[in-house]
């Protein structure tokens, strides 16, 4: 991975599970490598058709009766690694999420910082 574009501001969990992502009408599989508020990193089949900017759901399927439904835009693609930007979560989703991310954070005032950027950013 190219350090040089690994600039994110958000806290990120490391966080290894297979993702579904669809893309329009298509549904593929993928490999989450790690997740936060504002997106997240994935490995996709060299079949996977996604380019730029384009729209992607991820479905990240933490037990049979909780998920986080990510919606989101490709950030950037490295190879089959794929970048997405989170432009939406409902409720149950941000709530699953920001445990994840507490639970495998070093310093929980990171997501303190964090969630308070995001709403800083939705009231601008």
């Amino acid at each position: 991975m190219n350090t040089s574009t690994d600039r994110r501001l958000f806290l990120r969990s490391v966080f290894h599970a297979p993702v579904r992502l669809r893309l329009g009408e298509q549904e593929s599989q993928a490999f989450l490598h790690d997740v936060s508020l504002k997106g997240a990193l994935v490995e996709v089949s060299a079949s996977w058709g996604g380019r730029g900017g384009e729209v992607c759901r991820l479905h990240l399927e933490l037990a049979p009766d909780a998920a986080i439904l990510m919606d989101t835009t490709v950030a950037y693609i490295e190879g089959r690694h794929v970048g997405l930007h989170c432009e939406r979560l409902d409720l149950d989703s941000m709530t699953h999420l920001r445990q994840l991310v507490e639970h495998n954070a070093d310093d929980p005032a990171l997501l303190e910082r964090d969630l308070a950027t995001l709403v800083a950013q939705r009231a601008g």
